[in-house]
């Protein structure tokens, strides 16, 4: 395990000089007591704290609320979860075997705990300055595609509170297949729910565009999609 974290130690520059609190920021709480959820917190808000900065100098006329939304949008579970895939957390996460049985080192709630871990880490041990340069290099060309004007809910999003607003459980979304060369694989998701009206399947070039693709299909067939463009979510609500 040593030779494969200082692996991983080398990816994110070399701040430990020791790898014990590196071996911390991996180990998810199936594994025992001492585990990553401590540093989990802290990682979330320096993450939040980086990413705002970023956008306040990058967007010097927005508004609060669109770099509210655009924030949101880089520090959701699913973006942090394709940079945690991005260095290969999978492969070096320390877990119980109930959970490494049920896949949970390719699960973005794990991996994006990880990541944000991983960063409360870098901070206890190099300070803001090495955990800033980290986190702007992992989201620099995500930050450079926003814009204050494109901040329009995505079809996941848009479905899951449509399934809210029914008081439903969240949609269930399940790969079934990845075909392919790894520098150009295909993924083939789909998504479930008992209040949708059969599974939807989507594809796309990674996890992420198969899932969208999936949720778009189940919001067109339900007519909150037209013409390619989706439409505001509302739900009728039965009169009391």
């Amino acid at each position: 395990m040593a030779a494969d974290l200082e692996k991983l130690n080398r990816k994110l520059d070399s701040p430990f000089a020791g790898l014990g609190l590196l071996r911390l920021a991996l180990t998810h709480r199936s594994y025992g007591a001492a585990n990553n959820e401590r540093l989990e917190f802290l990682g979330d808000s320096i993450l939040n704290f980086v990413v705002a900065k970023d956008l306040y100098e990058r967007f010097p006329t927005a508004r609060e609320g669109r770099l509210s939304r655009m924030r949101a949008q880089m520090v959701k579970r699913s973006t942090l979860a394709e940079v945690a895939r991005e260095l290969q957390l999978g492969d070096y996460l320390i877990m119980g075997s109930g959970e490494l049985k049920s896949g949970g080192f390719d699960r973005d709630s794990i991996l994006s705990d990880a990541l944000e871990a991983i960063i409360g880490a870098v901070y206890i041990e190099c300070g803001i300055q090495h955990a800033a340069a980290l986190i702007s290099g992992w989201f620099d060309s995500r930050l450079s595609m926003l814009s204050p004007e494109d901040t329009q809910k995505d079809a996941k999003t848009l479905l899951q509170e449509y399934l809210q607003a029914l008081n439903a459980p969240l949609p269930e979304y399940r790969v079934t297949d990845v075909s392919g060369e790894s520098h150009d694989q295909k993924f083939y998701v789909e998504v479930a729910s008992e209040h949708l009206p059969m599974v939807f399947l989507g594809q796309g070039s990674s996890r992420r565009k198969a899932e969208q693709s999936a949720a778009k299909k189940a919001l067109r067939e339900l007519g909150l999609v037209k013409k390619d463009r989706v439409k505001k979510v509302s739900v009728k609500q039965d009169k009391q």
